[in-house]
């Protein structure tokens, strides 16, 4: 089951990158989807897959307030933060982090550190003191 996950982000992303729905385009995207390596053989769990879907259905709404927020309310301060990658974590899932997090308008993630990290920029309304 995980892997028709995997098989299906492959293919999201190909139509995210080509826009074309056409069916030469679609059968170009299977075999790329079928051919790319499976890269780790870290076990994954569909538990997983469905808990960082079910973060991504949230972030929607809240990608909208914050982007009101920041219209409304302009934010003037920024901070880069390094946070932890959640333990066991596939490429298809550490994509899927990342995803959520650079998704809603405060947050980007710059980079990923190998060790275990994102380094995270984020926009936030400075603090009266």
């Amino acid at each position: 089951m995980v892997g028709h996950l995997n098989f299906i982000l492959r293919l999201t992303i190909w139509f995210l990158l080509t826009a074309d729905f056409s069916v030469a385009n679609i059968i170009i995207g299977v075999s790329i989807a079928l051919l790319l390596p499976g890269g780790k053989t870290a076990r994954q769990s569909l538990k997983d897959w469905l808990r960082v879907l079910g973060e991504i259905i949230v972030a929607i709404p809240q990608a909208y307030i914050e982007a009101f927020e920041i219209i409304l309310r302009p934010h003037n301060h920024e901070d880069i933060t390094m946070e932890q990658v959640k333990p066991r974590r596939t490429p298809g899932l550490i994509f899927l982090d990342i995803f959520l997090i650079t998704f809603t308008p405060k947050t980007i993630v710059l980079k990923y550190h190998e060790a275990g990290w994102y380094e995270v920029h984020r926009v936030q309304r400075r603090k009266k003191t």
